[in-house]
């Protein structure tokens, strides 16, 4: 299910030249979650070009890989029952961005953890595929957003980041510089500490809450309203989706 079948990105979906590469790396670990990073790209590519034959032929490439991934995991309820699949989505992001918060609440900056804020605010971009997202999503996702853009810039700098919910100010991270793939938590390099559930922060800060429940099981099932189609790539609810059935360009 990796990635190297696809032609080279247009410079038109440059936007979502990092979902794709998040998608490429969790390939083998969390499929499910790279199968729905496909499909965010398949949906945000259809909006911005899908006429300019270049962008055509990539975006019929990456549906066929869809369609190859959904065989593959097509017994597994994540993929074919949407609430199940927004549950499973958004608690990977959450474990990512709890990770990487008590990472920097322990004052551990690396580039782990800055690559592990940065997925986890891509993750939550994921969810729109199932539709609105909630007011704590929008949070988490512009903290962790924020919070990769001003560690990565202070240890580029040379300064020492502070940790915790300092003052937000705009700041710009580009994952284009080496910046190295995201341990997942359990699974981080000697640099980084375990991760483990039971210590996570559940305490609001700058107004952002992480919800009772976040390390509830993948399957948990998520409030029926915050899902939309995973079988079209149009941003409608589900239920007025004119393309149940099939793929379509």
């Amino acid at each position: 299910m990796a990635a190297s079948g696809l032609p080279p990105l247009p410079p038109q979906f440059k936007a979502v030249q990092h979902i794709l590469r998040s998608a490429q790396e969790l390939d083998k670990r969390e499929p499910v979650v790279a199968y729905y990073c496909r499909l965010y790209a398949m949906q945000t590519g259809m909006k911005i070009d899908s006429k300019t034959p270049e962008c055509r032929k990539f975006l019929c490439k990456l549906m066929d890989q869809l369609e190859a991934m959904k065989k593959q995991l097509g017994d597994n309820e994540a993929i074919t029952q949407e609430i199940v699949g927004c549950a499973h989505v958004e608690n990977y992001a959450l474990k990512m961005f709890l990770y990487a918060d008590n990472e920097d609440r322990a004052g551990r900056f690396h580039k782990n953890m800055i690559k592990s804020f940065y997925t986890a605010s891509l993750l939550i971009d994921v969810l729109t595929v199932f539709g609105e997202l909630t007011d704590e999503n929008v949070q988490h996702r512009k903290y962790a957003r924020w919070k990769a853009a001003y560690i990565h810039n202070c240890l580029k700098n040379g300064e020492t980041p502070q940790s915790g919910p300092i003052g937000m100010e705009e700041e710009y991270y580009d994952e284009n510089e080496e910046v190295g793939s995201p341990a997942l938590p359990g699974q981080e390099s000697q640099e980084s500490s375990t991760y483990e559930s039971g210590n996570a922060p559940t305490s609001n800060y700058t107004g952002i809450h992480i919800p009772p429940g976040a390390h509830a099981p993948a399957n948990t099932p998520a409030d029926s309203s915050h899902h939309g189609c995973d079988k079209c790539f149009n941003s409608t609810n589900s239920s007025k989706c004119p393309h149940r059935r099939s793929f379509t360009l």
